[in-house]
């Protein structure tokens, strides 16, 4: 019996010496990462599937914060926003993220982090609307009395000064001097002839030798100032733009115009009188809008900038500024936990910078914030 007693001892104590051995046993720092069902669909440039591999400035934003979080994602692609919202009602996702509004009414369901991007609406048109077109004549009067042309006549006025306080100086004692010897009828008259070297040729020739080289020199500088004045003026009168017939909300009265059902934009325009053809995803839109089918389309300005000065290159242009400012921002279920977490990876990635670095990956230098 005592033999037995021993061995179980002996056993016992080689079992916790071999659990007290490093790496054997599991770290409590070691816990593997939560995984988080995120769903998605695509619209450029904040979601993006190419061969299996999710870019755009949501999911490195969602990547980022996942990481100092410990946080693993799976993505669950959906058609559009109404299905994103849907499937975290039903409890399918955890969570929701592409381009999605925070309003009042979606707050009432859900929860909402805070805004991971600062953006609005805006309208395109076709290329085909755009019409070429140069300057009237108010154009042409609003610029001769501008304040470039202040500056142009005030440059003149000081830059004759010097030389014509030299010119009399020197041209004042000699006989048959082109300037009265008096200094306001001698230094006015050579004023005059200081400002003709700027726009011409004057009739009057100096007669000192010292006044004729200054007058060489002066007829130089003549040149070049004519030369970036006409330059600088013709630039101002001769610059084409574009014109369109749609540059705002009000101008779309009346008009074809389509947007994403189901959204900010479309709730936007219903609001305003606009009846708009309602599509299931904006690359239905694209396509009537290279189809000819619509004047514009309204959506959200940093998505239609992206496809303007991407595959839209010559389909489609911005007119207008944004309006309807509005937040995006990831939708949880109400009364979710993980919004906190959120919450508190997001702070950390903008105080770090890496906010900033993905936004102006994506965004450069647009208004969005």
């Amino acid at each position: 019996m005592g033999v037995r007693l021993r061995a179980l001892g002996m056993v016992a104590l080689l079992v916790m010496m071999i659990g007290a051995l490093p790496g054997l046993t599991p770290s409590a720092g070691a816990a593997d990462p939560v995984v988080v069902t995120v769903a998605t669909h695509n619209l450029e440039p904040f979601v993006m599937t190419r061969d299996g591999i999710k870019s755009g400035f949501t999911i490195e934003l969602l990547e980022a914060v996942a990481e100092r979080e410990n946080v693993t994602l799976e993505y669950v692609d959906v058609a559009n926003v109404a299905e994103q919202l849907q499937a975290v009602a039903e409890g399918r996702v955890d969570a929701a993220a592409t381009a999605i509004s925070i309003t009042a009414e979606r707050t009432k369901d859900y929860d909402f982090s805070q805004p991971i991007l600062n953006a609005g609406l805006q309208i395109m048109v076709p290329t085909t609307q755009l019409e070429r077109s140069t300057p009237t004549l108010s154009e042409f009067l609003r610029l001769l009395f501008s304040k470039m042309m202040l500056v142009w006549l005030v440059a003149g006025l000081v830059i004759s000064v010097i030389p014509a306080h030299i010119i009399w100086f020197s041209e004042r004692k000699h006989g048959h001097s082109m300037v009265p010897k008096s200094y306001l009828p001698g230094v006015f008259r050579s004023f005059g002839w200081s400002l003709s070297m700027l726009a011409g040729q004057p009739d009057d020739i100096p007669k000192h030798t010292f006044t004729r080289v200054l007058a060489i020199l002066w007829a130089f500088v003549g040149i070049i100032f004519v030369a970036f004045y006409t330059a600088t003026l013709t630039a101002n009168l001769t610059v084409e733009k574009f014109d369109s017939q749609i540059n705002s909300p009000a101008d779309l009265l009346g008009k074809r115009v389509c947007t994403v059902a189901e959204t900010e934009s479309a709730q936007y325009l219903n609001s305003i009188g606009v009846a708009a053809q309602g599509a299931a995803q904006i690359d239905d839109c694209y396509a009537d809008l290279r189809g000819g089918k619509l004047d514009a389309i309204v959506f959200d300005a940093p998505v239609l900038r992206f496809y303007a000065n991407h595959e839209g290159a010559g389909v489609g242009q911005i007119v207008g500024t944004i309006f309807q400012p509005e937040d995006y921002g990831v939708a949880f279920p109400n009364g979710s936990e993980m919004r906190k977490q959120f919450n508190r990876g997001l702070l950390s990635v903008r105080e770090d910078g890496t906010y900033e670095l993905i936004k102006q990956k994506w965004f450069g230098s647009e208004d969005t914030s």
